[in-house]
């Protein structure tokens, strides 16, 4: 669901970015709006699970991956607007140092994910659990459902925006100049396996750890409980301080200790080919397979190859070139760019903090 670059047109990146904009200053607003130093550890917390889950990455119908995204938990525990960054955090540090995302493409990759995966979330666990207790199985069921939901409508938006290239930007023979599947096969490459694996992984995600919080933490469900204010807006105070967070900062080590499980899943996530791979015949045979059985064009698409080239990541695809060993590469990728985001967010924290900031 990461959209590389070279697969939007440069008018479509430029858009989604002027569509994301007005979320990223509204949620930025909201979140300075009730800022006290409390939000930041949840904030770098969400946002290092965000990344480190979508490190691992699941088998999907047609030999393809795909891969939870954490955003509906997020919206469930932070608020859709708190959320909205955090996902983003973790967007932006996979795609400068992973190359995991285009950093064309980032505008719309968080737009699918961050903005309407953290809306939706939001709006679908306020719908179905209604006004019912913290500790009442229905938000277990609402969480599983706003998983569920948010997944399969990031992948429609990213399915959609592969789609329409080769509509709206062609050569002069027909030729697509980026993505180059239109969307008859686009939307259901991209839905089937979202539909089915990928969001059950979200769905059982999502519900898994709203149980495991009403049990062991239910404080970190008031910014979506009854009474909260309108659409994730919530009193700073109901957020935990670092030590409060102890047990679900253990948590969360262990799982980045695991991220080497991403790497038994084979084959590429469907869309995220590189510009190289549509003149490798092993690699052309997976795109053909995953697409319907049509043949991927001979060379890569002219526009394609040219953004493809436009960032070079430090960190290709969690694999240091200077490690012979995928798995310990891996392991190195997920520890250095979950440092990355909780400094990312240490800084934000350190930005709203500010006297000029706080006092607007």
């Amino acid at each position: 669901m990461h959209i590389p670059d070279g697969y939007l047109s440069p008018t479509t990146c430029a858009a989604f970015y002027a569509g994301s904009a007005p979320f990223w200053y509204v949620a930025l607003e909201r979140v300075r709006r009730t800022f006290s130093s409390r939000v930041v550890p949840l904030l770098s917390l969400v946002a290092a699970f965000s990344f480190v889950i979508m490190m691992f990455n699941i088998p999907l119908p047609g030999g393809t991956t795909g891969h939870a995204t954490g955003v509906a938990i997020a919206a469930i525990v932070l608020g859709p607007w708190a959320s909205i960054l955090a996902i983003s955090v973790a967007l932006l540090i996979q795609a400068i140092f992973f190359g995991d995302g285009g950093i064309t493409a980032f505008g719309a990759n968080s737009f699918n994910m961050a903005v309407v995966g953290s809306l939706a979330a939001s709006a679908v666990y306020r719908i179905l659990s209604g006004r019912a207790p913290l500790e009442s199985p229905r938000r277990i069921v609402a969480a599983a459902a706003a998983g569920y939901v948010a997944i399969n409508l990031a992948a429609m938006c990213a399915a959609i925006e592969f789609g329409i290239q080769p509509a709206f930007f062609h050569d002069a023979a027909g030729a697509p100049l980026y993505a180059p599947y239109p969307l008859a096969i686009a939307v259901p490459a991209m839905m089937i396996g979202h539909l089915t694996f990928a969001g059950l992984a979200e769905l059982v995600l999502t519900g898994s750890l709203v149980a495991y919080l009403q049990r062991h933490d239910i404080a970190l469900l008031r910014a979506s409980a009854p009474g909260a204010r309108a659409f994730g807006e919530t009193d700073s105070q109901a957020f935990p301080a670092w030590n409060a967070l102890r047990p679900l900062w253990i948590g969360l080590a262990v799982l980045l200790l695991a991220t080497p499980v991403g790497l038994l899943a084979a084959g590429t996530a469907w869309g995220e080919w590189g510009a190289e791979d549509f003149q490798k015949p092993e690699m052309r045979r997976e795109m053909a397979a995953a697409s319907r059985q049509a043949v991927p064009p001979e060379t890569p698409p002219a526009g394609l190859s040219r953004l493809a080239a436009i960032w070079t990541a430090p960190l290709p695809d969690y694999a240091p070139p200077f490690l012979k060993s995928a798995r310990l590469g891996y392991l190195l990728s997920a520890m250095f760019g979950t440092g990355l985001v909780i400094t990312t967010c240490l800084g934000f924290g350190r930005a709203l903090g500010r006297p000029s900031a706080v006092g607007k």
